[in-house]
């Protein structure tokens, strides 16, 4: 999805989902972006990140490169850091995103680019307040009575996370984040 151009820039979300993603999305439409939406199974992360990083590099940084600025944010989980054992083909695609965007942030940081990897340690709800179809609302009644179970918070608000997003898109430049960890407040380690 993409709106009429806008002078404040592009945002590419890659990705793109009904929680995490189309929060993001949202975000930044809501601060006057021209966004551009992509949607991805993630069965296929693996075997086709670096083809589709490479795609969205000769895509969108060409332009930001010319401008001089822009923000190139990669969405990582536990899987980016740790192998999961039965999980080989998401912890290797997001191994290898992780590594895409060191490498990116290396070469394009210089040029005005700033390049971040999220890493996100917890499931993602559905916003708080959304509205949701009939199917959607069963997986948020089943999400909910998850999240009430030992009267804990469980699930991460995408609206909240997505802040962190358009912090890491407006942060001086002579202080960028390069990788952040995000953990639901209340997180269990084992």
């Amino acid at each position: 999805m993409a709106s009429s151009a806008s002078t404040r820039g592009i945002a590419a979300i890659v990705g793109v989902g009904p929680k995490l993603g189309r929060s993001i999305a949202r975000k930044f439409a809501h601060e006057g972006y021209t966004v551009a939406i992509l949607a991805r199974d993630l069965k296929r992360l693996s075997r086709f990140a670096d083809e589709i990083a490479r795609e969205e590099k000769a895509q969108v940084l060409p332009g930001m490169v010319e401008r001089g600025r822009g923000t190139l944010l990669f969405s990582g989980c536990s899987a980016s850091l740790n192998g999961i054992a039965g999980y080989s083909e998401l912890c290797c695609g997001k191994f290898a995103m992780r590594a895409l965007s060191q490498c990116l942030a290396r070469e394009f940081q210089p040029l005005g680019i700033h390049v971040a990897h999220v890493i996100i340690h917890g499931i993602v709800g559905a916003p708080r307040g959304a509205v949701a179809s009939t199917s959607q609302q069963r997986l948020l009644v089943e999400e909910q009575q998850q999240q009430q179970s030992g009267g804990r918070d469980v699930l991460m608000d995408p609206d909240a996370l997505a802040q962190t997003y358009w912090y890491l898109h407006i942060q001086d430049r002579s202080a960028w984040t390069q990788e952040i960890d995000l953990h639901p407040s209340n997180q269990r380690y084992i």
